[in-house]
């Protein structure tokens, strides 16, 4: 049984087996309708548990037609409908939902929950993101970054802003996939030791940087994401607007970075914050690209984690 619960605890040949299997899928689907079948439905029979203690859109609605493309069905089930850890035990659930079905998606909040529902579950579990780590979105980066450009290993990775959850999982695949990564931004949201301690462990040149041009100067990819979260109060969101408005990307910055560099946010974005919108919508931006590829890269984790 396969869980897929971080990047790093991944075997990397199993990592790039499923990246080239999204890439596989994502062709055989070209000109055809968004709900047809793909020609081999390896979901059939199967039902999937999508649990979301989280608000979301893409993890929704590309986790929920990925299943549907591959001929399963799926559960969608909200944290009110749920109550994780309030009632019954995580450990209770888990077991009870692996009789139900044969393969448990979650997003959540708490890195304990995942781990706990992995622990006790007997069907595989897939992070669908936690507070920590979101290892779904940095597969389909992986996936949007090599059907443009080739192979990331040995390219140089520019994060700019906080040191966040998918910040996280990027250092987590520097060392899986051996390209290298630069962290720019305020001191206070650097990312974890941790994880930076981990990628260079595995071989990855892993820097930080205060200046954003000297971080992005040859860069091949520049990655941003949002600065401050739903759930974050107002004067938090000021806070954070003022340690970071100087690491905005705009076209200021990506011209320091590498003529073909690409640029990539997970979105939603908030346009003029983190990233101008000259920057999201011209010629070096794959943004859509890479919220498709949610899908593909997904459907093939979705596999890899059954065996099929």
């Amino acid at each position: 049984m396969n869980h897929f619960l971080d990047i790093h605890k991944t075997d990397a040949q199993d990592l790039q087996a499923i990246i080239a299997q999204a890439a596989q899928m994502k062709q055989a689907r070209q000109g055809r309708p968004k709900g047809a079948l793909d020609d081999t439905q390896p979901l059939a029979g199967h039902m999937v548990a999508l649990i979301f203690e989280k608000p979301s859109t893409r993890t929704r609605v590309s986790f929920d037609v990925g299943v549907r493309q591959m001929g399963g069905q799926t559960m969608v089930l909200s944290g009110k409908d749920m109550q994780l850890g309030h009632g019954e035990t995580i450990a209770d659930t888990a077991r009870v939902l692996s009789r139900y079905v044969d393969l448990i998606m979650i997003r959540t909040f708490d890195e304990t929950v995942l781990m706990e529902m992995s622990e006790y579950a007997t069907v595989p579990v897939i992070n669908g993101l936690t507070d920590r780590t979101h290892p779904c979105q940095i597969m389909a980066d992986i996936l949007t970054y090599e059907e443009h450009r080739g192979s990331i290993k040995g390219k140089k990775v520019v994060w700019a802003g906080d040191g966040n959850n998918v910040c996280a999982s990027f250092l987590h695949a520097a060392g899986q996939f051996g390209f290298d990564l630069t962290f720019t931004g305020p001191s206070q949201l650097d990312p974890e030791d941790e994880f930076v301690a981990l990628a260079r462990k595995m071989g990855s040149t892993i820097s930080i940087e205060r200046d954003p041009v000297k971080a992005v100067t040859g860069a091949d990819l520049v990655v941003a994401d949002t600065w401050v979260s739903m759930h974050d109060s107002q004067s938090s969101k000021e806070r954070r607007h003022n340690m970071l408005r100087g690491y905005q990307v705009n076209d200021a910055l990506m011209a320091h970075a590498k003529s073909d560099a690409l640029f990539m946010h997970c979105l939603p974005a908030h346009r003029e914050e983190e990233v101008t919108s000259s920057v999201m919508d011209g010629p070096q931006s794959v943004i859509f690209d890479e919220a498709e590829n949610r899908l593909h890269a997904q459907k093939a984790v979705m596999r890899w984690c059954l065996g099929l």
